[in-house]
């Protein structure tokens, strides 16, 4: 994988960044993180070097001086709201995300309910937190939030949340997902801090778009396909560029809430040290892109990767025909089209080749294009591993490293015995056989200790794969593209 972002430099400089904001506010800050803290794959995707887990290596930089605050919304408890990408409610999901962070050596202070209004679910999970040793508090709603500024910003508003305890000069205020509350709670205790005599400030952090780069940057054109579904729009910073007379690029919600915070600002300190939401921000991932050209594209793919699966959404009953043409916009910001994917045009062309079997292709990372198709014995994508593994190890096309005699008993088992309906085989399943051959076969141990050198390759299949494959190709660091065509 070719490398456009460097890591180090960025855990270094940006924990460096955010001391400084630290100090500007008398030494305690509220941190609001957005975005994904220890897995952001997408962040991996389109700034290649970018490790998944880089903001949780940064702040361990700061890990004595800061404590962390998880929000949740009363409503969402309410709701049995579910994480899509892990199928887990948000309150399980709170506990979660505590053993993450504590397993890896941070405090975690206390667990703040939000938008309380006297839900029953949400009592009975401060209960729980409580009965497990964790400080829980209660956050209430506030009629004419967040634009009754005079109200908000008083003992009736805010004065009436419980005050969150903390003992640290950072603390970070993240939660399971959006619309939980995270900047309320920041803003809330600003205010009773306030009262209290103790300074204290505010910072956002979010990842994307990255301010310092153009608007129409393929990272940041990657970032509107991410969030296509929220019709998220990145825009020119209009305070920005009126205070400083520069261009900085932020996103519509954070410009359209940004007079109110101002005022929010003014009605705890009288006076706003922001003049922009993007002086609000302590980003400094555009500084660390170490190779433009790389970035650019990778996120071009990013781009195209997000329209297929909105495709597949659609496929698979959802009503996102917006998501759709909003990704189909920005392929003409980004001068791209789906043929831009190389590996797209190669599947389609074994496809036709092969009389319609569904087929998949792979890019290697010298550029070079390997295809399969569909058998009796394997599916698209078990087969292009396959092919790939053999020929990154320079084993000869024609030597079958599974033989069918090996293969016959597998698909036996899955059928007769566990009523399975696909007899080919699955990615993991070839994965596994090949390990236990590697054992008596020199072939299939080469062919395994390639599989790191399929990180950052490109793969695309003229049909929707099956769950388990999508999670190998995601394991394996491939970024995955299918046609919105379901298997028959």
């Amino acid at each position: 994988m070719k490398i456009g972002f460097d890591n180090d430099k960025y855990v270094r400089i940006q924990s460096e960044h955010i001391k400084e904001r630290i100090a500007q506010f008398g030494n305690k800050l509220y941190l609001e993180l957005g975005g994904k803290l220890f897995d952001d794959h997408h962040a991996s995707r389109v700034l290649p070097g970018f490790q998944p887990d880089s903001k949780l290596r940064m702040f361990s930089q700061l890990s004595d001086s800061l404590e962390i605050v998880i929000v949740i919304s009363a409503e969402d408890i309410e709701k049995n709201k579910v994480r899509a990408d892990l199928g887990i409610t948000y309150d399980e999901d709170v506990l979660r995300l505590r053993g993450e962070f504590m397993e890896r050596g941070f405090f975690v202070g206390s667990v703040v309910i939000t938008h309380y209004n006297g839900q029953h679910a949400a009592d009975a999970f401060r209960q729980r937190l409580e009965r497990m040793g964790i400080k829980a508090y209660y956050h209430y709603l506030i009629d004419g939030y967040p634009h009754n500024v005079e109200l908000i910003a008083s003992d009736e508003g805010f004065g009436k949340n419980d005050y969150v305890e903390t003992t640290r000069p950072l603390v970070i205020v993240t939660a399971p997902g959006p619309g939980s509350g995270k900047m309320a709670v920041c803003l809330s205790q600003l205010y009773n801090e306030h009262k209290r005599g103790i300074t204290a400030g505010y910072a956002k952090f979010e990842t994307f778009p990255v301010w310092s780069l153009p608007l129409k940057h393929p990272v940041n054109i990657a970032y509107e396909a991410a969030t296509a579904d929220l019709n998220d729009v990145n825009m020119i910073d209009p305070f920005h560029l009126e205070a400083y007379q520069k261009i900085a690029i932020n996103y519509n919600r954070d410009v359209e809430i940004f007079p109110v915070l101002n005022a929010l600002f003014e009605g705890i300190y009288g006076e706003s040290r922001y003049k922009s939401p993007t002086d609000m921000g302590v980003n400094m991932i555009g500084f660390c892109i170490s190779d433009d050209e790389v970035c650019a594209e990778a996120s071009k793919q990013e781009i195209i990767r997000r329209y297929y699966s909105a495709l597949n959404k659609m496929a698979d009953g959802a009503d996102n025909e917006a998501e759709v043409n909003k990704i189909k916009m920005l392929f003409q910001q980004a001068k791209i089209n789906t043929d831009y994917r190389k590996v797209t045009i190669a599947a389609k062309e074994r496809k036709e080749k092969s009389g319609g079997k569904p087929c998949a292709a792979i890019e290697l990372e010298d550029g070079t294009i390997l295809t399969a198709e569909t058998s009796d014995l394997l599916g698209p994508s078990a087969a292009l591993l396959l092919n790939a593994t053999k020929y990154l190890a320079g084993i000869d096309h024609s030597i079958k490293l599974i033989s069918q005699n090996l293969i016959t008993p597998i698909q036996k088992t899955k059928v007769d015995y566990l009523g399975g309906k696909n007899p080919r085989l699955h990615t993991d399943e070839v994965l596994v056989t090949l390990s236990v051959l590697s054992q008596i076969d020199d072939n299939c141990q080469r062919a395994l200790e390639q599989l790191p050198k399929l990180r950052g390759c490109q793969v695309h299949t003229t049909v929707m794969l099956s769950e388990v494959d999508q999670k190998i190709f995601k394991k394996l660091g491939i970024g995955l593209t299918c046609d919105p065509i379901k298997k028959r």
